[in-house]
């Protein structure tokens, strides 16, 4: 049995292939195959019980040569170097796609936050934070929430940082609670921003939404409001799941019934009237519209030829390998890639830090409104590199992201 590619593996295929594609000067490929910086730290917390205990923390910045680095901090058992370097180099594509002024970057600890205590959790991000107090910062790298981290994360970092700064400095981060200077509209950005790709893939492929049948593997944050929003928009959502399974039921499912179930249950796995399933099987459910936003590496070659959607939208980072994104293609699957997808989360970021920067709060139809502009944009900006050099919109979206970020290095000049 073949061993499973790393998310890192994957990042550099995919570069390594789009760097063909559009004969991408080898200098600057070689530059783009590194962060450009990597820190890893100890990160000891006194536990509740008054054991210490010692967790593994990293920092990767991928590349900053369009702006500030940007990129989420996710708490996860899981987290490895590996994993943190491809999900940074994904965040500099994505950022280039949306065509906002960031590169990518991307943190982690290395933790269980479910077997932590709310105040142990606190312990670990303010000692992370005085760890990166040196490479963060409002010019430098601006971090943001991920799997198991939230706003008010994203609040102890602001304080641990502004307290070292002597001054409130909510620009440091985003993904904020609006009581702080958070966005409107910050919550519900990345499934909105999922949405308004579904959408326009639709347009392209002349087939109805309203009516379409979606199955959603993840009901995490971006999982539980994509299902809600196309649910609103006249969707039949047959199918969810989360880390301990799925449920199916093919007359559709109400997205705010199984939160609420979910809510009191800790799964949404049992739901009355449904039919269990596992994550493995979802993706393989009869549906028009398939949406993976849980993790890494869950389209693979050995299940792509069973995928009977026809669109995959990646709500998550990185769940299809790339010989699956060749099994898809020719299955013409029309399968939206994760750098553009769900970059209305990094989108919002940046409305956010614009809003913090100048002091301003915008309402969220005017967030919402700017959101769509830019999604739409991308979109659209993909679609014609696809039809234009014959390829897919993974690798389109490569080629746009990669172009501008190759731009930039051309134009700054390697110095000394």
């Amino acid at each position: 049995m073949s061993k499973a590619l790393s998310p890192l593996d994957v990042a550099l295929e995919q570069l390594n292939i789009v760097a063909e594609k559009m004969d991408l000067d080898p200098n600057i490929h070689e530059v783009l195959k590194h962060p450009k910086r990597s820190l890893i730290v100890s990160v000891p917390i006194r536990r509740d019980n008054g054991e210490v205990n010692v967790f593994m923390g990293c920092r990767v910045q991928h590349n900053d040569a369009r702006g500030p680095f940007k990129g989420g901090i996710r708490y996860h058992p899981n987290v490895t170097v590996d994993e943190v370097t491809a999900l940074a180099m994904w965040m500099t594509w994505k950022c280039a796609v949306v065509d906002i002024p960031y590169g990518g970057a991307k943190g982690g600890v290395a933790c269980n936050p479910k077997e932590l205590s709310k105040k142990e959790i606190e312990g670990i991000t303010r000692r992370f934070t005085t760890m990166l107090l040196e490479i963060i910062g409002p010019y430098r790298d601006v971090p943001a929430p991920d799997v198991y981290t939230d706003g008010q994360t994203m609040a102890w970092i602001m304080g641990t940082y502004s307290q070292y700064k002597g001054y409130r400095v909510p620009e440091v981060v985003t993904g904020k609670p609006i009581d702080v200077g958070g966005s409107e509209g910050r919550v519900e950005a990345t499934a909105l921003g999922v949405v308004f790709c579904i959408r326009e893939a639709t347009k392209q492929l002349k087939m109805p939404l309203k009516g379409a049948s979606v199955a959603i593997q993840g009901f995490g944050n971006v999982g539980w409001n994509a299902a809600n929003i196309l649910h609103n928009l006249g969707c039949k959502i047959v199918a969810v799941s989360d880390s301990q399974g799925g449920i199916y039921d093919p007359h559709g499912i109400i997205p705010s019934k199984v939160y609420e179930y979910k809510e009191k249950s800790g799964s949404v796995v049992n739901f009355k009237g449904a039919q269990s399933i596992t994550n493995n099987e979802l993706l393989e459910i009869p549906c028009d519209i398939l949406v993976p936003a849980a993790l890494e590496n869950q389209i693979l070659k050995n299940n792509a030829d069973r995928i009977k959607a026809k669109i995959v939208a990646e709500a998550a980072n990185g769940p299809t390998t790339p010989e699956a994104d060749k099994v898809l293609f020719e299955k013409k699957v029309f399968l939206i890639p994760d750098i553009l997808a769900n970059s209305g989360g990094v989108a919002s970021s940046y409305f956010e830090w614009v809003q913090n920067l100048t002091r301003e709060h915008w309402v969220t139809k005017e967030t919402n409104k700017k959101l769509e502009v830019k999604m739409v944009k991308a979109f659209r900006d993909v679609y014609a590199i696809s039809k234009k050099e014959r390829v897919d919109m993974r690798n389109a979206a490569l080629m746009l992201g990669v172009g501008r970020v190759a731009e930039a290095i051309r134009i700054l000049g390697l110095w000394p």
